[in-house]
């Protein structure tokens, strides 16, 4: 019998014009738009005068969502779908977000504003049930902090970071540390969603780096990052995890890291001192996938700092509806042990978004 929620530690909302009601200069808020590239149409937001990324979804087909589950417009029936997938809480990330849809300072404060008010509304009346991460207007540092408060009032259970240059700094920069300082205060997690913090112009003719270079690797650079500069000691009770990008990165960044230290002791520049789980050591969390080889990953990463998401609607290769029947398939073929899919399911992102 369940005894602990059940907690998808990944999904999403997709964004509508309400989302940005609470934009206060009319000139700066999104207008959806669409184009034909000849192949499909294609739907972008205008976005203080040019295009940027807008997800275009078909009913059922790629997400197995609607448009009011998707973008909150029916929280009941968001709130049906979790029964049926057999989940009590989740956790929502941005779509827009995932990339940087503002080029001026004063654009992002305006639609991180609008983003975290709507979002603290639309969950409001979901008891509970659907939490959420906020984003920051990062080029300005007090802002964000002020913007941190009140999301946290609102719901916001993490900050959404993306791990390659944010406000033209690296996540390890001192300029990031009072901001890291107040998150790790207020008992929230640093959140490296797959995404990149570079502006992604939707035209027909525009260029685009690979899925992998603009969507999975800035986090794990993120994360990698922070650990080159031994970051997290710098505070030492905040959270740091690594969202839909698997959890395979995490035996490259071992590696990395060993080798990293080894030459550090080399050079009199360390002692030589034993290296243990170097995720624990740093609460570093990372979310998995069901078909990955947990056999390798329990060598690096130990099961109490493994998540798993379904990527709720989304319809990316990272979408698994059904991860809580999956996992616990991997109990009877003695792939996991029942404690261990316990604490991916629950007690692991309890802990992780201070739930």
């Amino acid at each position: 019998m369940k005894t602990m929620p059940i907690i998808d530690s990944d999904t999403h909302v997709d964004e509508n014009d309400q989302t940005w009601d609470h934009v206060g200069d009319e000139s700066m808020r999104p207008r959806a738009g669409s184009f034909n590239d000849g192949a499909a149409s294609r739907d972008f937001w205008v976005v203080d005068g040019y295009k940027v990324h807008k997800a275009k979804r078909d009913e059922h087909t790629n997400t197995k969502t609607t448009i009011g589950t998707r973008e909150l417009l029916d929280i009941e029936a968001r709130l049906r779908d979790m029964d049926e997938l057999g989940v009590d809480v989740q956790v929502i990330y941005p779509t827009i977000f995932n990339r940087n849809p503002a080029l001026r300072p004063e654009v992002e404060l305006e639609l991180t504003r609008s983003y975290n008010r709507w979002m603290g509304e639309r969950t409001a009346e979901a008891s509970g049930r659907l939490r959420w991460v906020c984003v920051l207007p990062l080029w300005d540092i007090e802002a964000s902090i002020e913007e941190l408060h009140s999301a946290k009032e609102n719901g916001a259970c993490g900050v959404l970071k993306k791990g390659d240059r944010e406000a033209d700094h690296l996540v390890w920069h001192d300029y990031f540390f009072p901001l890291y300082e107040e998150v790790e205060r207020l008992d929230m997690p640093i959140c490296f969603h797959q995404g990149t913090a570079k502006v992604v112009v939707a035209e027909p003719t525009a260029a685009r780096d690979s899925d992998f270079i603009d969507q999975k690797a800035p986090a794990i650079n993120g994360i990698a990052s922070l650990l080159a500069r031994d970051v997290p000691r710098q505070f030492p009770t905040l959270r740091f995890g690594c969202l839909e990008v698997a959890a395979s990165w995490v035996v490259m960044v071992d590696h990395m890291h060993r080798r990293r230290m080894a030459n550090r002791f080399e050079r009199g520049e360390a002692e030589a001192t034993p290296i243990g789980n170097i995720f624990a050591e740093n609460r570093v969390w990372t979310t998995c996938e069901v078909d990955e080889d947990f056999a390798t990953l329990l060598h690096f990463i130990d099961e109490d700092h493994l998540l798993v998401g379904s990527d709720y609607g989304h319809n990316d290769p990272s979408q698994d509806h059904w991860f809580v029947s999956k996992l616990e398939a991997l109990v009877d073929e003695g792939v996991l042990s029942a404690d261990a899919i316990q604490k991916m399911l629950s007690a692991n992102p309890t802990h992780f978004y201070g739930l």
